[in-house]
């Protein structure tokens, strides 16, 4: 597939910032004014690095402090979720990278280079690398799909040929090649954002930013907007950082996730990490619509202490995705008494690495196995064992019902 990279820019086209506001970053091909065959970004095209970043806004009541002392790395390639509650200052930290926002203190760096030393006509430079959508889609009513896609092209002065080139080449990445005379009154909101995308990748970008470009989408339509986004990072090469308050869709796609909590950073990491094992009560709570719940019907049955007669022990195994260990249910039932159910329980696989938990009965007939013996090296079943409450043997199916008969 060919395109024109005239719109291409390299870090030595750009004001450099002194020395030691600059850290080293990888020479990338100069601009031509031919064609080429596209294919992914020159290796390290797109990183990004914010150092001690604040930013601080003015209100009839005083300063407000949106962020506070924000360091990061966003490697080059990768797709970066940065999530939060409301007002935690993921859409401040987002539009610091294309400078939509001034740092109040702090640097931010885009292959290298200090954005914030960077003059009016090198700006519009950085802006055409770091494409945007929104969570609106910001579409142009009054435009058809092809010339909403088509403007940002317009405006910088690239040939009509070249400009029709493009705008096809994108919509067929988008899927919308039927649809570049439809005005976007005639779309649905998924479509809707995949013109938004397609605008924001007729420059040729290295970086993408999406401000809660799911929010105002169905599951559905979310699974797939976020599916295309996946793909154009894997075949582009294009770093992707996304905000949303969604934990879902970080889950889905993101490689590493920041969580904000009131402008500070409260968990970093790869995302398995954070979700198996999270440290600060702001990700808690934003897991905690992903975590499966107790069922109300073995709640109302568990005592804290063991009722009498017979009962049985409820126990919750957890698993964090550290060192590869997976629930062995042939495992677990020869390490605990006889007589072990499986009561509730799920596991999701992300990144590769098995995380949740399960919920067993265990007869009251024997002593319990020392749980630390149980969750730590070669005869470890779980990352976590505990026993959450006791409950009431339940009474067995009387043998004179039919088989599918429950009482």
């Amino acid at each position: 597939m060919a395109y024109s990279s005239v719109l291409r820019r390299s870090p030595a086209s750009l004001p450099q910032a002194p020395a030691a506001a600059r850290t080293a970053a990888p020479p990338r091909p100069q601009p031509s004014h031919g064609t080429a065959a596209q294919s992914p970004l020159p290796a390290g095209a797109g990183s990004v690095a914010l150092r001690g970043v604040g930013k601080v806004y003015a209100s009839p009541a005083g300063e407000v402090a949106a962020l506070e002392g924000i360091d990061l790395d966003i490697p080059a390639g990768s797709i970066f979720g940065i999530i939060g509650r409301s007002g935690a200052g993921k859409s401040s930290l987002l539009r610091t990278i294309n400078r939509l926002e001034n740092p109040t203190s702090g640097q931010v760096l885009v292959d290298g280079v200090d954005i914030g030393t960077l003059d009016e006509d090198a700006l519009v430079g950085l802006r055409r690398r770091i494409g945007m959508i929104f969570q609106h889609f910001n579409l142009l009513s009054a435009k058809t799909v092809f010339d909403n896609i088509a403007l940002p092209l317009r405006v910088a002065g690239v040939r009509p040929a070249e400009v029709t080139q493009r705008v096809h080449e994108l919509l067929a990445l988008v899927g919308l090649e039927d649809k570049h005379r439809a005005y976007p009154g005639r779309l649905s909101g998924g479509q809707k954002q995949r013109v938004g995308i397609a605008r924001a990748l007729a420059t040729h970008p290295e970086i993408l930013l999406c401000d809660e470009a799911t929010s105002a989408l169905d599951p559905e339509t979310t699974h797939s907007i976020l599916q295309l986004l996946r793909g154009i990072n894997r075949r582009l090469g294009i770093t992707v950082i996304l905000i949303t308050h969604e934990m879902s869709v970080i889950r889905e796609i993101a490689d590493q996730v920041l969580v904000l909590e009131q402008g500070r950073i409260a968990e970093l990491g790869p995302v398995w990490q954070v979700f198996g094992a999270p440290r600060h009560d702001a990700t808690r709570a934003l897991l905690a619509p992903l975590r499966q719940g107790l069922p109300d019907d073995l709640r109302a049955r568990l005592h804290a202490q063991p009722p009498e007669g017979a009962h049985e022990r409820i126990l919750q195994l957890g698993y964090s995705g550290e060192g590869g260990l997976e629930p062995d249910l042939a495992r677990i039932a020869q390490a605990l008494p006889p007589g072990v159910r499986l009561l509730h329980g799920g596991v999701d696989r992300i990144q590769g690495h098995a995380q949740g938990h399960l919920l067993l009965a265990v007869g009251s007939g024997g002593p319990l196995p020392d749980f630390a013996a149980l969750t730590h090296g070669p005869g470890a079943i779980a990352h976590s064992i505990e026993v959450i409450g006791h409950a009431a043997a339940e009474a067995a199916v009387p043998p004179d019902l039919p088989d599918h008969a429950t009482v």
